[in-house]
C-alpha cells in the first residue's frame, strides 16, 4: 500500500537483505497438477510488508506440505521499479506459472507483465495494483474506507473543529486515493478546519516528527486523520510530547491498526475514556493472494479486479486486540476456503 520505501524502518540483517534480493532455484520442470507460484513483492522494509510476505509464505508452505504446489519462491525488491523489471524477467525464464506481484509502479511494469501474461504466466497484482490488462487484480478501496473513516470522526466532532491531515508515502497512488477521501468526506463538514497538512510517509517516527513540528504554530487540535502504517502510534507520541492542554484532553486519531497505537488507546480508555476508531489495510493479502493464484491455476475464474475488506477495530472489540505484539499490524488470515467464498463470488465487473 502507500507502505513504500520506509527511511526509519530498522535495519534488516545483511542475510535477510541478501536473500531479499536473490531469486532461489526452481525445479526444472513442475509436475502438470502441480504450479510453481512465485511472489515479486517491489519492497521489504516495514512492517506491514514484513508481515504480507510473512502471510504468503505461511499459505505457500502449507500449500507445499499438502502436496498442491512443486514449489513457491519470493523475491524483495529495494522499492525500485527497475529492480522488480529485472527480478519479473527471471521469473519469467525460470518458467513459474503464476507471478503474484506487489508492484513498484503502476505503469512502469506493464511491458514486462504484458511478457509474462504472453509466456503462458498468470498475473495477480495486489495491494499496490499495476494497469496492465492481462493482470488479475486484487487491492482496497482506499478512498472508500478513508471517507468512511473521516465521516465517522467528523460525527464524533459534531461536524466542528480543527483537524490535521497526515497524508502517506509522497506521491504513491495509495496516498493520493486516501487522501482524496479524507477531502471528500470533509466537504460535507463546514465546520471543520483542516489547520495543517503533513506527510507521516506511513511510520511512525516520521509522523511523529512531521506532527510534532507544526504543534507550536496551530491552535487546538481536535482530531487527526491519518493513512497507518504505523503513522498513528507516532502522532499519540507528538501529542503526548507536547503535553499543554492535551494532557488532560487528546485529540482523536484515526487508528490505523497498529498494535502499539491500540494498546495505546486501550490504556487511554481505561484511564479518561477515550475513544477512536481503526481502519487498515490488511497485510494478510499476501496470503489471499496466493491462494487466489493457486485456484486461477486450477481453473477457477474470477473477476479480473476483486476488493479485499479491511480490518475495522472499535471500542466493541479493542480488547480482542489489545494483547497484540507490539509492532505489528491488525491483519486476520486469509484461507483457501476464505478465498473460495469470498473473492471467486465477487461478481465480475459489467462489460464497458
Amino acid at each position: 500500500m502507500h507502505r513504500g520505501p520506509n527511511r526509519a524502518a530498522r535495519r534488516l540483517p545483511l542475510a535477510v537483505l541478501a536473500a531479499a534480493l536473490l531469486i532461489p532455484a526452481l525445479p526444472a520442470q513442475a509436475a502438470p497438477d502441480k504450479p510453481v507460484i512465485a511472489l515479486s513483492n517491489s519492497y521489504y522494509g516495514n512492517t506491514w510488508r514484513r508481515q504480507m510476505v510473512e502471510s504468503f509464505e505461511a499459505a505457500a508452505t502449507q500449500a507445499k506440505q499438502e502436496g498442491k504446489i512443486a514449489d513457491y519462491v519470493v523475491v524483495n525488491g529495494d522499492g525500485s521499479a527497475n529492480q522488480q523489471m529485472s527480478q519479473m524477467a527471471d521469473l519469467i525464464l525460470r518458467k513459474v506459472d503464476v507471478i503474484a506481484i506487489n508492484a513498484a509502479s503502476e505503469t512502469a511494469l506493464n511491458g514486462i507483465i504484458q511478457k509474462a501474461c504472453q509466456a503462458g504466466i498468470t498475473v495477480v497484482a495486489f495491494d499496490s495494483l499495476v494497469s496492465a490488462p492481462c493482470a488479475y487484480t486484487l487491492g482496497f478501496d482506499f478512498r472508500k474506507y478513508q471517507a468512511d473513516m473521516a465521516h465517522e470522526i467528523a460525527k464524533r466532532l459534531n461536524g466542528q473543529g480543527n483537524v490535521i491531515v497526515v497524508r502517506g508515502v509522497k506521491g504513491s497512488a495509495p496516498d493520493n486515493e486516501m487522501h482524496a477521501g479524507h477531502m471528500e468526506a470533509l466537504q460535507s463538514y463546514p465546520g471543520i478546519k483542516v489547520v495543517a497538512t503533513v506527510y507521516g510517509q506511513a511510520t511512525t517516527s516520521t509522523a511523529q516528527s512531521a506532527v510534532a513540528n507544526v504543534l507550536p504554530s496551530l491552535p487546538t487540535v481536535d482530531a487527526v486523520l491519518a493513512q497507518g502504517g504505523g503513522d498513528d502510534f507516532g502522532i499519540a507520541q507528538a501529542f503526548e510530547q507536547y503535553g499543554g492542554a492535551y494532557e488532560k484532553k487528546m485529540p482523536i486519531i484515526s487508528g490505523g491498526g497498529s498494535s502499539n497505537f491500540i494498546q495505546w488507546w486501550n490504556a487511554q480508555r481505561k484511564k479518561n475514556g477515550y475513544s477512536t476508531i481503526s481502519m487498515n489495510t490488511t497485510p494478510g493479502i499476501g496470503g489471499a493472494a496466493f491462494w487466489l493464484s493457486y485456484e486461477i491455476t486450477k481453473g477457477a475464474k474470477p473477476p479480473k479486479a476483486m476488493t479485499m475488506p479491511v480490518a475495522v477495530v472499535d471500542e466493541k472489540n479493542l480488547d480482542d486486540y489489545a494483547s497484540m505484539p507490539a509492532g505489528t499490524i491488525v491483519s486476520p488470515t486469509f484461507t483457501q476456503g476464505w478465498v473460495r467464498e469470498t473473492l471467486l463470488a465477487q461478481p465480475q465487473a459489467a462489460a464497458k
